[in-house]
């Protein structure tokens, strides 16, 4: 009697993939927000749906239509409210392998071509990082690839100038109004500066990562970009891919991790055609 008031007996192969897409979606929810503020809310909405579907079955329309506005209205409320999860989300998302090829296969539908990084390009990064590690002077380069990062870009002050050495180290000069924050270096050109990054919520980083190395892990959590990091207390530099940290020993492994990271992008390019 119970089976049939939930609708049980007359379960369809239709209604057996319908519980298990849902259960998936549980699944996935719960595993992005566990362990944050969100997870109690989570846990009330999940009681009030199945309330709600038991209200349904024995038919208890006021109740039912009570409950169904409350959780409508609390699901725009959490989107409001977790805006900046959302999009932590979504742009984890869009960093997967088949977004990424879709999105090369639009830019090569429209005719937009992706610039690298040339070697001299790689000098003048490298250079200026090697010049800012000797004064130990703070810096957090980002180099983006596919993924766009103009919700970046609009934190900070744009420029649009060539790459050079100086003109980095410039950037980054305690005294410069800019340098606080990331400078953003995309298609050859420096895009912006004082750039706010999105910081890792991970709490297994050593207590010597400053908000720079904590900025760059995050950035390169939710993007596929890069990020060079030299650290004003210490002068060292490190190269950030993936959510990993890699100390520079010398200015070559710079070189040699920036190039590299070329070549990924190179065949990626390749592979999506």
């Amino acid at each position: 009697m119970l089976l049939e008031i939930f609708g049980f007996m007359h379960m369809s192969a239709a209604d057996i993939l319908d519980i298990l897409m849902v259960a998936g979606i549980i699944y996935l929810a719960f595993r992005w927000i566990r362990g944050s503020a969100a997870m109690n809310i989570f846990i009330a909405l999940m009681t009030l749906f199945l309330l709600r579907v038991v209200v349904a079955a024995f038919n208890m329309q006021l109740m039912s239509a009570l409950l169904g506005t409350f959780i409508d209205v609390g699901v725009l409320a959490l989107i409001v409210i977790f805006q900046p999860e959302i999009r932590h989300f979504l742009n984890r998302l869009g960093a997967h392998r088949l977004a990424r090829t879709s999105q090369s296969f639009l830019g090569k539908l429209l005719g937009i071509k992706e610039k690298g990084m040339d070697s001299e390009l790689v000098k003048e990064i490298t250079e200026a990082c090697r010049s800012m590690s000797e004064s130990k002077t703070g810096a957090l380069i980002v180099l983006p690839h596919k993924i766009s990062l103009e919700y970046i870009i609009e934190t900070g002050d744009r420029i649009d100038s060539m790459v050079n050495r100086r003109l980095l180290m410039n950037l980054f000069f305690k005294n410069s109004p800019l340098h606080d924050g990331a400078v953003i270096i995309n298609d050859g050109r420096i895009v912006a500066a004082r750039c706010t990054l999105p910081i890792t919520d991970r709490q297994d980083l050593p207590a010597r990562y400053g908000m720079r190395h904590k900025a760059a892990i995050g950035v390169t959590e939710d993007t596929d970009a890069d990020v060079i990091v030299v650290s004003e207390e210490t002068g060292g530099v490190s190269f950030v891919h993936g959510g990993v940290l890699t100390p520079i020993h010398n200015i070559n492994e710079l070189k040699l991790l920036l190039s590299k990271s070329l070549d990924e992008k190179d065949e990626a390019g390749e592979q999506a055609e």
